[in-house]
């Protein structure tokens, strides 16, 4: 039977059954996760509606010993995911969530439960399959990729994708839409701009404002003619920051970049 333990740099360790956990505070929240192996434009970024308890009740119960500075999780198997404690803790809503978009968590998603901290990426705060959660520092533990020199603090860069038309296709003559999502977890979207074989960035239109840990949908009408075109896009997050151009592989936090797909109008 699944439980959950709570140890380490704590004024009392403590086991937390399945049923203990849902009798405690729920919160239904919308968040968007994001994979660090995720390309610039890639697919590997999701949204869905989260179910579960707020990290900071649970670990509110054990109380804080000494100067943690990290939340090492544990999965069923082994595999050890550290999280920045301050980040875990600053007021985001963290949580170790038991179910999405309406039911429980899928055994693909972590059943039946897992960690899920907004605007970090997947390999810090998102462990799967969750069975405990220990206060340590990274002087004395390492998680699994952090001893393989990935990023301890890897705050979610700011993103975007051009989902319609898709890349290399081919699409007839006059007005489309240029459409795909945007994301820039806990600072929110405030501006997505299109630029068309080069030339000048052009604002996109943005779809409803879910929230700062949400994606955000854009579109942009576009009067296509003959040729082979290529389309480029890029978000600014609700701080005011650009998505920046210089290119970086996902290595050792995340990739960056202008996302640009090639297509044709007959």
């Amino acid at each position: 039977m699944w439980a959950l333990r709570v140890d380490g740099m704590v004024e009392q360790p403590f086991r937390l059954t399945m049923d203990e956990l849902l009798a405690m505070p729920v919160i239904e929240r919308d968040i968007t996760m994001t994979c660090v192996s995720n390309e610039v434009g890639g697919p590997y970024v999701g949204a869905a509606r989260w179910l579960g308890v707020r990290l900071t009740d649970v670990l509110g119960r054990a109380g804080v010993r000494g100067r943690p500075d990290q939340v090492l999780s544990t999965a069923v198997d082994g595999f050890t995911i550290s999280t920045p404690l301050a980040v875990a803790t600053d007021g985001r809503d963290a949580m170790i969530a038991v179910g999405m978009n309406g039911a429980a968590l899928p055994p693909i998603h972590g059943f039946p439960a897992r960690l899920l901290v907004p605007g970090l990426y997947g390999f810090v705060g998102a462990t799967k399959w969750l069975t405990k959660l220990t206060l340590t520092t990274y002087a004395a533990e390492q998680a699994y990729w952090t001893r393989r020199q990935w990023a301890t603090d890897a705050p979610v860069k700011t993103g975007s994708r051009i989902d319609t038309p898709a890349p290399l296709s081919t699409i007839p003559a006059g007005r489309t839409a240029v459409g795909g999502v945007a994301w820039a977890q806990h600072r929110g979207i405030s501006r997505v701009e299109v630029r068309i074989d080069g030339a000048q960035w052009q604002p996109a239109r943005l779809g409803p404002d879910v929230g700062i840990d949400y994606w955000r949908q854009w579109w942009f009408p576009w009067d296509a003619i003959s040729g082979t075109h290529r389309l480029a896009v890029r978000a600014t997050d609700g701080r005011g920051v650009t998505q920046p151009a210089t290119r970086a592989t996902p290595f050792p936090d995340g990739a960056s970049g202008i996302p640009e797909t090639v297509m044709t109008v007959a």
